[in-house]
């Protein structure tokens, strides 16, 4: 199924018809540059396309004003509910109190309304009124051109990757794994753990991963990524552990005993350059202890997952964008 159809299906017939029309200057969009819909009851109809946000028209056009936009109706929020849930919503109720679900095709739909608390913790969210669907994307041979500063000596080196949002950082991680998975003609695929805490790199919908990770990869979806990491460690055995958005306490002591037990490291985290990381408590530690040995910097003036900068531990530029 084409990722389109597997967005359409989701919305009520109103909605699915201004979708499927989507258009910029009376050009029809390209799908694969979708990269968020957002509705709200009572609220206009906005998407993010080629990293830009916009208003959309009852007939389906993109635009910078919310002149004649499309609004969003409770019934219709309601039903498309339904069709996220097979009609059985309370079967996602571990998936709801993250506050997102997984769909076919590896998109995330985030939802928030009214949390329901027990013993302090959320159990569940009602009168779910906001939605975002945040689009899968995989894009193939993205990392070609950070796999050789990754590798060094015939080993994967400890690597974060600093990324502002929408820059493509998820992305990036993906096909780092998928190619440290796989290997090539000129080295032996290794063994990687992925916790994927929000179901965005494997994207599993009903425990089948919708991303290629790779024929070497393991994961544990929906699951906190200190407790994941060492869960890892000791049922799978990998060679390397992935996880996207590193930066909470608990987070350290874990990477640190990934680290200590001879297992390398990809992660991700938001910032725009190195000093952004130092300047924060858990994170400033790690680069200040030298536990990364590769730093690769991202932006998005080009493309998504564009590569700016690459530096070693010890602060040497060893690649820059020209």
């Amino acid at each position: 199924m084409e990722k389109k159809e597997e967005i359409l299906q989701i919305f009520p017939l109103r909605l699915r018809n201004i979708i499927a029309h989507l258009q910029i200057n009376k050009i029809p969009i390209d799908f694969e540059q979708l990269q968020e819909i957002r509705l709200r009851v009572k609220g206009p109809l906005l998407v993010v396309y080629k990293n830009r946000e916009y208003f959309v028209t009852e007939n389906g056009m993109l635009s910078i004003s919310n002149h004649r936009t499309c609004f969003i109706g409770k019934n219709e929020l309601r039903e498309m509910l339904e069709y996220i849930g097979n009609y059985s919503l309370y079967a996602f109720e571990d998936e709801i109190r993250q506050g997102f679900i997984t769909i076919q095709g590896g998109h995330r739909v985030g939802i928030a309304g009214q949390t329901v608390l027990e013993a302090e913790r959320v159990k569940n969210i009602k009168h779910i009124s906001f939605i975002n669907i945040r689009l899968s994307h995989q894009i193939k041979g993205c990392a070609d051109k950070v796999i050789p500063y990754i590798i060094f000596q015939e080993r994967v080196c400890h690597t974060l990757i600093i990324s502002p949002p929408r820059c493509g950082k998820t992305t990036l991680l993906r096909d780092i794994i998928r190619q440290l998975s796989n290997g090539d003609r000129s080295r032996c695929g290794v063994t990687v753990g992925v916790v994927d805490e929000r179901s965005e790199i494997g994207a599993c919908y009903m425990g089948v991963p919708q991303n290629d990770l790779g024929i070497r990869t393991d994961i544990l979806d929906c699951c906190p990524k200190a407790d994941g990491m060492l869960m890892l460690l000791r049922s799978m055995s990998p060679s390397v552990i992935a996880v996207d958005e590193i930066g909470q306490r608990e987070d350290l002591d874990a990477i640190e005993y990934v680290i200590n037990c001879g297992c390398q490291l990809i992660a991700t985290v938001h910032g725009s350059c190195i000093d952004d990381i130092k300047l924060k408590p858990v994170l400033g530690r790690m680069v200040k202890e030298k536990m990364f040995e590769r730093y690769i910097i991202l932006n998005n003036r080009e493309s998504i997952g564009n590569i700016e900068e690459i530096y070693d531990d010890r602060g040497t530029l060893l690649y820059k964008a020209s």
